[in-house]
């Protein structure tokens, strides 16, 4: 199989976290209120917490010692959660005394901004909170066992022949089986096809199975959200055919009270007829 999918994505974001962190070491111990600030007129970063200080200062050590990413980062996190109180504490010390500065810098750039930027800048809060909430839907979907979403013709083929493939890594791997899936024929093309079709039907399966299961053990929140909207949508269409049933009903009710009523007084009106023809 394939070194791809799901593990080298993580690799990648975690590669990616990891040289962020280490273009900002510098300026985090220069500014270190604004160390991760794209603009010098924009808002003040949060400083780094205790734990992040931690890996910055111990960076060179453990990546000499582990040269493999994932290895250095569990490294660092074992080592952070062995320590006892004591040693953490000049790294959290620090982190609370930037914390206070950066109350301070936020006030002050709050107070210079008119009424405009303040909505923009709520409005991208609640924006960076959406992905945030979204993104951790997602990490919990995956840890609660969601079904992996269908692959693709073409994403089947490239897991087949990766290892085979021509290139010194993953980029150019993936260029020259590109390729070589531009030049099969349409025959050959559609054996894959069908197999992504196959793929469509399993997971179709799987993801209706799992869902039902989350709703049984109340996690509904973890529901894709085409599910949530279509079972919102079929709930507003229920409610709209009970309050029909009852204005019905009602309507039904009023017509027979109605019929009663009119049946009662031409049985009055004939008992009255029929009395004053005696009389």
């Amino acid at each position: 199989m394939a070194p791809f999918g799901l593990v080298t994505a993580s690799v990648g974001l975690l590669a990616r976290s990891f040289n962020l962190i280490l273009l900002v070491t510098h300026a985090a111990y220069r500014n270190p209120v604004k160390c991760l600030s794209t603009e010098a007129s924009g808002p003040p970063k949060r400083p780094l917490n205790g734990y992040m200080r931690y890996v910055l200062q111990q960076k060179p050590v453990i990546v000499s010692q582990n040269p493999e990413l994932f290895d250095a980062i569990r490294k660092l996190a074992q080592e952070w959660k062995l320590m006892r109180p004591e040693q953490k504490q000049p790294f959290e010390d620090a982190f609370l005394r930037e914390k206070e500065q950066f109350k301070i810098d936020l006030q002050q750039y709050l107070a210079q901004l008119t009424p405009a930027e303040l909505e923009q800048q709520v409005l991208e809060k609640r924006q960076r909170k959406a992905k945030r909430k979204a993104f951790r839907k997602k990490r919990e979907a995956t840890v609660m066992g969601k079904p992996k979403r269908p692959r693709t013709a073409f994403n089947i083929f490239m897991s087949e022949h990766f290892v085979e493939a021509k290139g010194e890594n993953t980029q150019a791997k993936m260029k020259t089986l590109l390729g070589d899936w531009k030049k099969l024929f349409g025959n050959q093309k559609q054996v894959y096809a069908q197999l992504a079709e196959d793929d469509k039907i399993r997971y179709k399966n799987e993801i209706t199975s799992w869902e039902d299961h989350m709703m049984e053990i109340g996690r509904g929140d973890l529901l894709r959200d085409k599910t949530l909207v279509s079972q919102r949508r079929k709930a507003a269409e229920a409610e709209k055919a009970k309050k029909k049933k009852r204005e019905a009903a009602k309507k039904l009710a009023a017509a027979k009270a109605k019929s009663r009523t009119v049946k009662k007084t031409k049985s009055t009106v004939t008992r009255v007829v029929k009395k004053t023809k005696k009389t």
